[in-house]
């Protein structure tokens, strides 16, 4: 199943499909915030912080007030993955 893309023009990359994220992602360029995909799809990016993930599960559900704290921002897919690199956290598991 293809998503339905939406294109967006990045300074760096150039032309790209979009991916979302929440704004804590991109502003954050100093310690890792965890990363959460939470699209079922592989070809859809969409993802928040740990932070966020926090305010959903108290929300339980996408409210006025969780999309006021998410922030959620448009990248290109290119930005999408350097962002999950630099926040992805390793958790060992016992």
């Amino acid at each position: 199943m293809d998503k339905d893309s939406l294109e967006i023009n990045c300074k760096v990359h150039g032309q790209s499909d979009s991916s979302v994220v929440c704004g804590h992602l991109v502003n954050n360029t100093g310690v890792a915030l965890g990363f959460i995909e939470n699209s079922s799809i592989p070809s859809d990016f969409q993802s928040w912080c740990y932070a966020c993930e926090f305010v959903f599960s108290q929300e339980q559900d996408i409210t006025d007030d969780f999309k006021a704290f998410n922030q959620m921002t448009m990248v290109c897919e290119q930005c999408y993955k350097s962002i999950k690199q630099h926040h992805d956290i390793d958790i060992p598991r016992s």
